[in-house]
């Protein structure tokens, strides 16, 4: 069950298929990176892409670290330039917009050394030079890869690091998880229940219907065949009264 729930976690990351740096002058740099902005419905987003890969991103005000795009963004028809800053690196882009909140331009990303050599600490280097671009991306941080290592599912790799920033998999989801009914020890698992929608109550629930000690896959299997707490209850009584 876990892992077609993974695989289509990892679609939403397609930033991660990116190609190895493309500037063989200085290896921490990649350039042909192209955005668009487009003013959507609800909100406005911002794509990056890079050799057939891309990401999006909401432009809301859920993350402090676009606020230089969303600003530059919203002004008026004609040249923009702005940067975003973070730990994994900073992205440098310019471009042209018909009018707020639509444009496309072209980036360059140059690496953090100190980030990286941090992530190498941890069991964590990257393999590829755009992995450090979508950690930016997704706002995957050194603070998230060690709380999720104290809160004991540490990432294996930083493609689970990826994965559990683009899910929003925080160390208080996994605690929030932990309980008698779920055995978790894998981010990965976290990954497929946030996937998949459950919750810390959804899990407390199986856990009062008398369920204990049930793995990942036991867990999202329920989840996704609707089968709740309450009900497990009733399908219990029921067994119950038949005996």
């Amino acid at each position: 069950m876990k892992t077609p729930l993974i695989a289509a976690t990892a679609a939403l990351l397609t930033i991660i298929a990116c190609a190895a740096p493309s500037s063989a002058a200085d290896p921490l740099v990649m350039s042909d990176i192209e955005w668009k902005a487009q003013p959507g419905k609800n909100k406005p987003h911002f794509r990056v892409s890079h050799k057939g890969s891309s990401s999006d991103l909401s432009l809301d005000s859920s993350r402090a670290g676009l606020a230089p795009a969303r600003t530059a963004l919203r002004g008026g028809a004609g040249p923009v330039a702005f940067t975003v800053v973070h730990e994994a690196g900073t992205l440098a882009c310019t471009g042209t917009l018909t009018r707020a909140f639509e444009g496309t331009g072209r980036c360059r990303f140059t690496s953090d050394p100190a980030f990286e050599a941090a992530l190498e600490a941890r069991g964590l280097a990257p393999e590829r030079r755009s992995d450090m671009l979508a950690m930016l991306l997704v706002d995957a941080t050194i603070a998230l890869a060690d709380g999720l290592s104290d809160a004991g599912v540490k990432p294996d790799d930083t493609d689970d690091l990826i994965a559990a920033a683009a899910m929003e998999v925080t160390p208080a989801y996994v605690r929030d998880l932990q309980s008698e009914a779920l055995v978790l020890t894998d981010v990965e698992d976290a990954i497929a229940c946030k996937a998949l929608g459950v919750d810390g109550a959804y899990v407390r629930g199986l856990a009062a219907a008398g369920y204990r000690k049930l793995s990942a896959d036991d867990v999202v299997g329920m989840k996704a065949l609707g089968v709740t707490g309450d009900y497990a209850v009733a399908m219990n009584r029921a067994t119950q009264g038949n005996k």
